[in-house]
């Protein structure tokens, strides 16, 4: 049994004054795996008062001295790596394979990052202007359980780059995480105050965030119904906001693709990150005169998913992280029975032989229209939906139907075709035939999917403000 009881605040760990406690449960067994102590809107106070006085000193810090620190950053990780896995396996409930990648992607943030500041120009000259560069001040990061480390590191790394300390909150499902984390942090030796830890409640740490004057911008990753009041809270002081929401992201397999390859690699996009993701390609576009194909494909391919067991090297989908999210899960996957589209594969319940544990059956639907609440609501769970189209331009349509825009996916082996296809979708990122993401290059969604970006210099930009100096070159008479 884990006890956590410490927060990590300008340098130390130290005791918060929350007395609010938060059990764990390991997703896979069910069972009460430890409980941590919460801060509150007191300790968020603290922690972003030793955020501001760290900021006068590293704000002008050199880029060789943040570069430093990243790399010291990159380094702790790789040396906790192999607790940072068991805590997603135990916690989140991770496939051990793909737990091992999440805790090197995490570490890669920190070198990506790296890079993207060794080549930045902070100076550059328009006309008889300098424009310079500068950190934008503290940084409130706000992160999912979903992607604990990749989430929170990524968003560190630009912060640190920028030269801005940073109050992280994680979430509170994600506390052992979080600790082993937090730990690597403290063992890289940044100044006190540039990185503060204070794992609480969206209503109380979140909160205080989002309306304090002394915090300069807000970088979350969540859903979109909290990022929307993120955004209202953030008004009063008007700090910017980064936002990384929801998706119900289209996977357009055009005719003349790969059945073969492309529907297998489509439910795998759809269940990646036990299907926890929001730029899961849940909505399968295929076309109308080969469904029955489709589905077959479908059907083969969920067939040889092993579900079960993190711990296990064959295990490719894990459970659902809460009871709470299992039936959210479990009540759009009986909507879509009742809604009468048709199930392919899966359905409601456990999988035969799992029953304990959050395990969803993967699952598969045809014939399923754009009214039904599986083709617009996120699910956060493996089930797929497949959706018809006649021409293209319906697939496109049909694609663009959605009040989302973080993800989609196309596949066909004419990359003409892709790319102009891809120029008409209303997402910010898109893959072509099973390509996976350039984590140097910009991350985020159009419309609902969120507002700016993260990752590499992008990343980095959205933590600097500008300013810009006339006069500087006039010699005083």
């Amino acid at each position: 049994m884990k006890s956590i009881e410490q927060i990590y605040v300008n340098g130390e760990f130290i005791h918060p004054s929350g007395e609010q406690y938060q059990v764990l449960i390991n997703p896979a067994t069910e069972q009460i795996i430890g409980h941590v102590r919460l801060g509150d809107e007191q300790d968020a106070k603290i922690a972003i008062a030793a955020a501001k006085q760290a900021f006068r000193t590293f704000s002008r810090t050199t880029v060789e001295e943040r570069s430093q620190m990243l790399q010291r950053l990159h380094d702790a990780i790789l040396a906790k790596s192999d607790r940072l896995i068991q805590a997603n396996i135990d916690e989140y409930g991770a496939p051990k394979r793909a737990a091992t990648g999440r805790v090197k992607l995490a570490a890669n943030n920190l070198l990506d990052t790296k890079e993207a500041l060794e080549s930045y120009n902070f100076v550059q000259y328009i006309g008889k202007a300098k424009v310079v560069a500068e950190p934008i001040g503290v940084i409130g990061i706000i992160t999912p359980w979903n992607a604990s480390y990749s989430q929170i590191t990524a968003k560190l790394a630009a912060a640190i780059a920028a030269g801005c300390p940073v109050v992280i909150k994680p979430s509170e499902l994600s506390a052992m995480q979080t600790q082993v984390l937090t730990e690597c942090f403290h063992d890289a030796d940044l100044p006190p105050g540039v990185i503060n830890v204070v794992t609480g409640l969206g209503h109380t740490v979140g909160a205080e965030l989002t309306r304090s004057p002394d915090v300069a911008m807000i970088s979350f990753t969540g859903s979109t119904r909290v990022g929307k009041e993120i955004r209202r809270g953030a008004v009063d002081t008007m700090k910017r906001v980064t936002l990384e929401l929801g998706g119900k992201s289209p996977n357009l397999i055009l005719d003349d693709a790969d059945f073969s390859i492309a529907i297998p690699t489509a439910v795998s996009h759809c269940f990646t990150n036990n299907g926890q993701a929001c730029v899961a390609g849940t909505r399968l576009l295929v076309p109308e005169h080969r469904l029955e194909e489709v589905k077959q494909l479908a059907k083969q391919a969920v067939q040889t998913i092993t579900v079960g067991n993190p711990w296990s090297e064959d295990t490719i989908l894990g459970p659902i992280v809460t009871e709470k999210q299992y039936e959210h899960v479990q009540r759009l996957i009986q909507s879509g029975i009742n809604e009468g589209a048709e199930l392919v594969t899966g359905g409601a319940g456990r999988p035969e032989g799992l029953e304990q544990g959050y395990f969803v059956k993967p699952t598969v639907f045809a014939n399923v229209t754009e009214k039904m609440a599986i083709a617009n609501e996120e699910i956060f769970g493996p089930v797929l939906s497949i959706l018809t189209y006649g021409t293209i331009d319906e697939a496109i349509e049909i694609a663009n139907n959605t009040s989302y825009g973080l993800g989609a996916y196309i596949s066909t082996p004419d990359l003409d075709k892709a790319v102009e296809v891809a120029s008409r979708i209303e997402a910010g990122v898109i893959a072509i035939n099973g390509a996976g993401f350039e984590m140097k290059a910009p991350f985020g969604g159009f419309k609902q999917s969120g507002i700016g970006r993260e990752y590499g210099v992008y990343g980095l930009e959205e933590c600097l403000e500008t300013k810009t100096i006339t006069g500087y070159d006039k010699k005083q008479a």
